[in-house]
């Protein structure tokens, strides 16, 4: 069900070298990006029409219109189960509290005498946020994509979220996004939704259309197009991250239980066939006893051969046996997982110590779909390995950072002297002149 790769016996190798060794899905953005360009163009050139012609053809749905109706967003949450809302509810409650401590301040550092220089921290003024509606639907994103915006003090936030199929005839929710994504989008107080998915999607945050305007920001995870398309887009709005497949890789030794090991693999495994599960071991034993683990609970789960089997079988998951736990530390490094379980002895020393990875889960009761749904942690992360320059959705995300120059004459005249020597270095000579122009052009006498 799943393979395994022996790094045991040979000095491990170092950097590109090791990652070539582990296990990874392919997902090729840029072959992607040929087929999204097209559909981004058309989306800025016929706007709202050609939303909707896709609408047809991606989702097979027929819209009148992309903006979802208020009363749509408020029907949803009345109808949603008390139960689910209770749980959006603390979700939305806990990761305010993270958010929340995330906030920057204004600083002001005195350089000289008569010299400041303050960075203060803006947030973007407008941002679309994307929530999957594909083989899941993931109100948890709509959370982890809000929250953080609102955290920063963006002013204007919009959802996008494919329209859904009728579930039965006379559907009323046809042509919407999912209700649950509709009534988290109400628990947040986004009243701005739109019915697109896919690449047309974030071409309609870039360029705006007749019922969206344009956005300086997108974010949230989605497929390869969605990916492609903000790579697209990359240089004329933000971007988060182009998120590939997800992924979690289990750290673990002789003491970590192998019921706990195969349910988290699996639980990665039942998003998608790509999905990589990766455990990395120097325990023999317990690598067995994980294989014969996964046979009863993948056989107990709901999306066994569309999602759970294909993605464990697939080369982007495996058991890699090693000599050491400190080899398994270069190895976890090596992967920069997009999550990372620790389930080791002494478990935060270990974790203490990782480089690379999206967000880390410390012991046996930290699992990663605590961390999905209601640690408080966001669970917007890089993939593919990123995460060794990338970090997670968070408020810093959506803010500027801006350096605010305040120097009196005296201030500029001490200095004086190192920048026309700077620009004379760099044979930039009118760079210099700028400030002896402010002294009769003549440098100032130190």
């Amino acid at each position: 069900m799943i393979s395994r790769i022996d790094l045991r016996g040979d000095a491990l190798p170092e950097g590109g070298a090791l990652r070539d060794l582990l296990p990874r899905a392919e997902f090729d953005v840029e072959a992607a990006l040929e087929k999204v360009r097209p559909i981004c163009e058309d989306v800025h050139h016929r706007g709202t029409a050609a939303l909707i012609e896709y609408a047809q053809k991606f989702d097979g749905v027929e819209l009148s219109q992309v903006r979802v109706p208020a009363e749509a967003i408020e029907a949803a949450l009345e109808q949603l189960d008390p139960a689910v809302r209770a749980a959006l509810e603390e979700s939305i409650r806990r990761a305010r509290i993270v958010h929340r401590n995330q906030r920057r301040t204004e600083h002001t550092t005195q350089v000289v005498p008569g010299g400041t220089v303050t960075e203060k921290w803006v947030p973007v003024e407008r941002v679309g946020l994307y929530a999957p509606g594909g083989r899941s639907v993931y109100p948890s994103s709509v959370v982890m994509n809000v929250v953080p915006a609102q955290e920063a003090g963006v002013e204007s936030i919009a959802l996008a979220s494919p329209p859904q199929k009728p579930a039965f005839e006379g559907d009323p929710a046809e042509g919407l996004p999912h209700p649950t994504i509709l009534a988290a989008c109400a628990l947040l107080g986004v009243d701005e939704v739109y019915a697109v998915g896919g690449a047309q999607a974030v071409a309609m945050f870039a360029y705006g259309t007749e019922d969206c305007l344009p956005s300086n920001m997108v974010t949230g995870p989605g497929n390869i197009w969605v990916a492609a398309a903000k790579r697209y887009f990359t240089g004329k709005i933000g971007i988060d991250t182009e998120a590939g497949p997800t992924e979690i890789a289990v750290l673990a030794d002789s003491t970590a239980d192998p019921v706990h090991v195969a349910a988290d693999l699996i639980s990665q495994a039942e998003h998608d066939p790509l999905a990589a599960a990766v455990l990395v071991t120097d325990s023999a034993e317990l690598a067995d006893a994980v294989e014969r683990e996964l046979e009863p609970q993948v056989a107990a789960s709901k999306h066994i051969h569309d999602r759970i089997k294909p993605a464990l079988a697939g080369k982007q998951s495996a058991i890699v046996l090693v000599d050491s736990l400190e080899d398994g530390l270069k190895v976890v490094d090596a992967y920069g997982a997009e999550h990372l379980e620790i389930q080791t002895a002494d478990a935060a020393a270990w974790a203490a110590r990782v480089r690379n990875a999206g967000a880390i889960f410390v012991g046996p009761w930290a699992p990663v779909s605590l961390g999905d749904y209601c640690a408080g942690s966001n669970h917007v992360l890089p993939t593919g390995g990123c995460a060794c320059h990338s970090s997670g959705l968070s408020v810093q995300s959506f803010l500027r950072g801006i350096h605010i120059v305040d120097y009196t004459r005296d201030a500029l005249a001490e200095v004086t002297h190192h920048v026309v020597t700077l620009a004379e270095a760099e044979d930039l000579p009118a760079h210099g002149a700028a400030l002896k122009a402010r002294f009769g052009w003549k440098v100032p006498k130190q």
